[in-house]
């Protein structure tokens, strides 16, 4: 299905089914918890991690924090920091900002490097 010319980015429907949808979301839920996880231990920076379902909260030190939070029924995953609230769909190869097409993992490195005033970088490929 295509969408008309000038038809916002946030109306296509969904490239994943419910379950891709789970698969994915869960997965990049892990690796942001894992990436966290080993800079802990690797003394680079201690960010508490707290993951109650879908809904995955990094506080930082200093007391700032970011949510990265899944919705189902609209196959989206939200991002919620100081600097705003980013709305992201899977486009067939990553994760995608409804309103100007950044990449999920770049600008949750950016938001996170500001909010921890180092530089931080999540690879996620999930």
């Amino acid at each position: 299905m295509s969408l008309p010319p000038g038809a916002p980015k946030n109306t296509a429907p969904s490239l994943l089914s419910d379950a891709e949808y789970r698969e994915r979301t869960n997965a990049i839920l892990g690796l942001i918890e894992a990436t966290c996880d080993r800079w802990l231990q690797d003394d680079l920076i201690d960010i508490d991690t707290q993951r109650t379902g879908g809904v995955l909260e990094l506080q930082f030190p200093g007391g700032s924090r970011i949510v990265v939070n899944t919705q189902p029924p609209l196959h989206e995953l939200w991002l919620a920091a100081r600097d705003g609230g980013f709305h992201y769909r899977w486009d067939g190869t990553a994760w995608r900002d409804t309103r100007d097409g950044s990449e999920f993992g770049a600008t949750l490195s950016r938001l996170a490097s500001a909010q921890a005033g180092r530089p931080l970088r999540f690879a996620l490929s999930a």
